[in-house]
């Protein structure tokens, strides 16, 4: 609604009688909001404006005004908050989550189609159509858009999460949010409340949607994860019971490592990875033969720790596990006949591949069609505008290749003598040469040409995420970043950053790898960065991520930097 300029009709300071309903309106509206909250929403005493506009479509937007930020508009009798009054009512309305480069579509004018929506862990928020809901990012619990359900939350499922979700009426960074002081949105911690547990404590939740044990902090806006030692506590009260079998969590956690081990071993382990490492077994094999809807951590079970376990498989002779270096182990042997395995039935329902978000709704990980892309210049102009293209019309490598070859074709500007070279007229001149060269170079060779048109237009690319729109950026497509940082102690850390523009979720990595590598991580803004977050895994874990971006998330190896970085075997 306000994705373009909107004209002001009037702006006036409320009246004592206009405040006082102003106050009814919004206590009516928004009924979890207590006394307290509504009248610091709406003062007594402090300045109060009413602006009147016309929105670009010629609706007519009622604005309320305080401290110079619009905090909420009302149109056609509804009264709705602005992304401003959100930030310090975070849970005021039911919040969906998106990716984003979703949000740059919002801002300019489009509905959030249900594709491109995130599913939580715990589901999707229960609304009904025309409920009023917010928008938030992934990673960040701060709403960024204020939208209508398009349809009830049974009806979303139903339809396979395809087609309009929302109706975006006002986004972050659109012409009412201009009007304001044009504040960001704060960062926000995308907690979820423990239905367990009634002292109304954080904890997060696995990757499958089970409680996981973990305590949340936080500290100068970062998210640590920690993943404390099993103890005996923890298989007491209500998280000491499988689900489906009543057994207790200790000896189911006992099964399931050993079907994983037995799973990963007869499905996934060759006798060419041998030897092979006994991280890379838990991180790379046994994670992916987990079950779907359960959560395999071996501190939950009577083993505590992977090498106990293997020294129990290694007696029963199924694997021989060595010390090849100091401090790391390895399988050396593997005996696939030990009726452990042959009898071993894999699952037929068994998740072979990791999810982003899982749960009862779990959403694939696909990764996003990459096309690098080339704008025109001012100085290309006339290059292109014979085949139909402006100034900063986007084009791939083929279509700039034909658009230059029919202009030298068309214009006859072939070697007569050598059909390999291209005479120069002053428009390609104008194109592709330096002051330097004007006078000097008249042929070049037909690579030579077109190597030098790309050089000289403005790289583009463009991201399409399965079941979106396309989304055109301009610029160099920044890979995902893999830094090893030294901390205290000799320490090193792994950093990994540009997430997002692939479509991933910061938070669910960091917490995979945190499963994984057995490593605490850290989520926290990425520094120099707008809206995008880091994941911090402790310990050098590139061979982890390589598995995860590169074998189960697909992504092609050129949009990836710091793989080589990764441990040689036999070193931490």
């Amino acid at each position: 609604m306000f994705a373009k300029a909107f004209r002001v009709k009037s702006n006036t300071a409320i009246k004592g009688s206009d405040r006082r309903k102003l106050r009814a309106d919004v206590t009516a509206a928004f009924p979890t909001l207590g006394t307290d909250q509504v009248s610091e929403l709406i003062p007594g005493k402090e300045e109060l404006n009413i602006m009147k506009l016309y929105a670009h479509k010629g609706d007519a937007v009622t604005v309320y005004m305080r401290g110079g930020n619009p905090i909420l508009f009302e149109l056609e009798k509804n009264l709705y908050p602005t992304v401003y009054t959100l930030w310090s009512y975070p849970d005021l309305l039911p919040a969906f989550t998106t990716w984003p480069l979703v949000h740059e579509k919002l801002i300019g004018g489009a509905d959030l189609m249900l594709p491109g929506v995130v599913v939580p862990p715990t589901g999707l928020p229960q609304v009904q159509q025309g409920d009023l809901c917010a928008i938030a990012l992934v990673g960040n619990r701060a709403p960024i858009a204020v939208g209508v359900a398009a349809m009830s939350t049974a009806q979303m499922l139903a339809s396979g999460l395809k087609g309009k979700g929302f109706s975006v009426l006002h986004t972050y960074q659109d012409h009412l949010w201009k009007s304001g002081d044009k504040s960001s949105p704060p960062a926000i911690a995308p907690l979820v409340v423990n239905p367990t547990d009634t002292s109304e404590d954080k904890v997060d939740l696995d990757l499958h949607g089970n409680l996981s044990n973990l305590t949340l902090e936080g500290e100068e806006g970062n998210r640590k994860v920690h993943h404390p030692e099993a103890s005996e506590d923890t298989s007491s009260g209500a998280l000491s019971q499988d689900s489906l079998g009543g057994k207790p969590l200790q000896e189911h956690m006992d099964e399931l490592v050993l079907q994983c081990f037995l799973h990963a071993l007869k499905s996934r382990v060759k006798k060419a990875d041998l030897p092979l490492l006994t991280s890379t077994l838990l991180g790379s094999h046994m994670f992916s033969c987990c079950p779907e809807g359960q959560q395999l951590d071996i501190k939950k079970s009577s083993y505590k720790k992977l090498s106990k376990f293997l020294q129990h498989m290694q007696q029963e002779q199924i694997v021989q596990v060595k010390e090849l270096s100091k401090g790391v182990e390895s399988i050396v042997a593997v005996d696939w006949r030990h009726p452990r395995i042959t009898s071993f039935v894999i699952p037929e329902h068994s998740l072979t591949s990791q999810t982003m978000q899982e749960g009862s709704r779990e959403q694939l990980y696909h990764p996003p069609d990459i096309k690098s892309l080339y704008c025109v210049p001012a100085n290309m102009t006339q290059l292109f505008q014979e085949s139909g293209y402006k100034k900063g019309s986007a084009l791939k490598s083929g279509e700039v290749r034909k658009i230059i070859t029919d202009y030298v074709k068309r214009n006859r500007l072939v070697d007569a003598d050598n059909r390999n070279l291209v005479k120069l007229d002053p428009v390609l001149c104008d194109c592709i040469l330096g002051k330097d060269e004007q006078h000097v170079v008249m042929k070049l060779p037909w690579d030579c040409l077109l190597t030098r048109c790309l050089q000289n237009m403005q790289p583009a690319y463009q991201v399409t995420f399965p079941g979106q729109e396309p989304i055109l950026k301009k610029g160099t497509l920044c890979p995902i970043d893999i830094t090893l940082a030294q901390k205290t102690y000799n320490k090193k850390v792994t950093v990994v950053r540009n997430l997002e523009t692939y479509g991933l979720d910061p938070c669910s990595v960091a917490s995979i790898l945190q499963q994984r590598c057995q490593a605490s991580t850290i989520v926290s803004p990425a520094p120099g960065a707008k809206d995008s977050l880091q994941v911090q895994i402790q310990g050098n874990q590139i061979h982890h991520l390589g598995h995860l971006l590169l074998g189960e998330y697909r992504l092609p190896g050129k949009y990836i930097q710091g793989l080589e970085k990764a441990p040689k075997p036999g070193k931490k």
